[in-house]
């Protein structure tokens, strides 16, 4: 018995060494992984860290050396300046005018364009969603031009109707409020018609609730394109007062050298970051659910 115990022991002493070996492998692999991406968090913030440091210094200490990353004062007349000289009040009331408007048109018609594609059918239904697809692998440079004559032709130069209507239809947006309809109970649909309920009110009342995250999505992808939107502003805009914030802040870039002013520049860009960072805070969740469920869904 003492000999089998003893043998017993001698097999069981490898299990324990490979074990400890396993976990130190799997210890060293997760803290690598963890420095990886603490080094990418540092890389991506410190520009930020910059910026708004930047914003509370006036030109002299931007450019002293060595640099230093904290202001010595915290100062506010960047900001003020901002406002005073620049009208950068008019610049932002332009980009929430114009991206509110993308937002609230664009995501009603995705999911109403989702709707029909995912539970409706008619005739071309398959060629049409196919061509919306294929229209996405269009890059904007192709029909930049005859939009803008287009938008010459109607008078819509120097006005936000230009940046707002032509991108109210949004092809990712169907694209992908159709893939997570298609998981919608269609018996669910025949029940609401059975009791009476218009096609519109089947919509507004059961598909586009229960499609939320997918609209939530839909949202913030066309908010972020629309706030960041700066070529297309840029060509149809006329007065300064109606720029939106990127073609204001190149405006500002744009200053000869001597001129050019860091320490609005830089409040500005941090003012231009904020709303982009406060949205998706509180809409993260739904975005990661409504690109990832529409995503897998056929």
């Amino acid at each position: 018995m003492a000999r089998q115990t003893t043998a017993t022991r001698a097999v069981r002493a490898p299990a324990g060494v490979l074990g400890l070996g396993r976990t130190t492998a799997e210890i060293l692999f997760r803290s690598g992984v963890y420095l990886m991406l603490l080094a990418g968090t540092v890389l991506t913030i410190f520009p930020y860290l910059w910026m708004l440091s930047a914003s509370f210094k006036d030109h002299s200490e931007l450019f002293s050396y060595p640099p230093q990353l904290l202001p010595s004062v915290l100062r506010w007349e960047n900001y003020l300046r901002l406002f005073d000289k620049w009208q950068f009040g008019h610049w932002f009331l332009s980009s929430v005018i114009v991206s509110a408007s993308q937002v609230v048109l664009a995501t009603f018609i995705s999911g109403m364009g989702g709707f029909g594609f995912a539970k409706y059918n008619f005739r071309w239904r398959q060629p049409l969603f196919t061509f919306l697809v294929g229209s996405m692998m269009l890059p904007f440079w192709v029909y930049v031009i005859p939009l803008y004559v287009m938008m010459i032709w109607i008078g819509w130069v120097n006005s936000y109707l230009a940046l707002i209507v032509p991108w109210v239809g949004s092809a990712f947006g169907i694209f992908l409020c159709r893939q997570y309809m298609l998981s919608l109970p269609s018996e669910l649909l025949d029940a609401a018609r059975i009791d009476g309920a218009s096609e519109f009110r089947i919509l507004w009342q059961i598909a586009l609730p229960l499609a939320r995250p997918a609209l939530g999505a839909v949202a913030i992808t066309i908010f972020l394109s629309s706030w960041n939107s700066f070529f297309w502003p840029l060509v149809i805009l006329r007065e300064q007062t109606k720029y939106t914030i990127p073609v204001g802040l190149a405006l500002l870039l744009n200053l000869n050298v001597g001129q050019r002013e860091w320490g609005p520049l830089m409040a500005g860009s941090v003012l231009a970051s904020l709303p982009i960072i406060v949205v998706f805070l509180f809409m993260q969740r739904q975005f990661i659910s409504g690109m990832v469920t529409g995503a897998v869904k056929t």
